[in-house]
This record gives structure tokens, sequence and C-alpha cells, in this order.
């Protein structure tokens, strides 16, 4: 083998290195805190609340969540507008870097459909939060009443 040859051989690993730990570090730095989820009959869509926090560098895009709470999980959205409330699905949700986004009643939530016998007050579950880097991260979810207790 050639000088030349393991030059390239080594300056290829070199640079191949960050690209592969891209996905990790992204979620490495991202924490979810009062995670939990609202109890409510079968029938009835529960929605999931949280806050995401972006610690790292550069804006993450949140575009999904499963659970095996849930036989669908989807990103949702409530608004007020002129008086009017209105829920819609959101395809991604962007958390700026050193900033945090709170999924909370009345704003953007977790809108669980189908939900399993596992969301009972008192449980917890797991949900797996997706990200557009091909990334995800799993957090405890405590589940309460319909009143957030």
């Amino acid at each position: 083998m050639t000088n030349s040859s393991r030059f390239i051989i080594a300056a290829s690993l070199l640079f191949s290195i960050p690209f592969a730990s891209t996905g990790m570090a992204a979620t490495a730095q991202v924490t979810v805190t009062d995670a939990w989820m609202r109890a409510l009959p079968s029938s009835i869509p529960s929605g999931g609340y949280f806050n995401l926090h972006n610690d790292g560098p550069r804006q993450i895009t949140l575009i999904g969540a499963r659970s095996p709470g849930c036989g669908m999980l989807m990103l949702h959205k409530s608004e007020n507008t002129g008086g009017l409330a209105r829920m819609e699905d959101v395809g991604s949700v962007d958390v700026p870097a050193g900033g945090t986004v709170k999924f909370a009643p009345g704003g953007y939530h977790l809108m669980c459909m189908e939900a399993k016998p596992a969301i009972k007050p008192g449980a917890t579950i797991p949900v797996t939060l997706l990200f557009k880097d091909n990334s995800s991260i799993e957090a405890t979810f405590a589940v309460r009443n319909a009143s957030g207790k």
C-alpha cells in the first residue's frame, strides 16, 4: 500500500466519523420533562403533554411519536382564534437551539388514538419521540386522570 493510499483511507475515516454520529448527537442534547398522558375512556382520544428542550447548537424537528399504549399517536395543536377553538394535525414541530417547546393543554400535544388498557391513572407508559434526522428518544409518561392529577 502506498503512502497516498494510506492517506486517502485515513482521510475517509476521519471525515466519515462526524456524519455517522450526527443523529445520536442531536438527541443526546434533547431532554423531555414533565411528561404525562391524560387518561380518558378508550373511545375518546387522550392527550400527551411534556416539555421538549433542545440544549444543542442547532434546531431540531420533531416529526412524530409512537407508544405501545396507543393505537396511533399524532402531533396535534389546539388554537383559539377569535373565540373559535380548533384542533389540527401537525406534521412537525421545530425546537430552536437552546429553546424549549411546551406541549400543554390548549397548544401542542400528542393525540393518543385507540388508547390501550395500559393508559390508566397511576400507570406509566413509554413514548418514543421521532426526529427529522432519523434519531429518536424514549421518555416515560405518567398517566393521570381526566383532571390532570
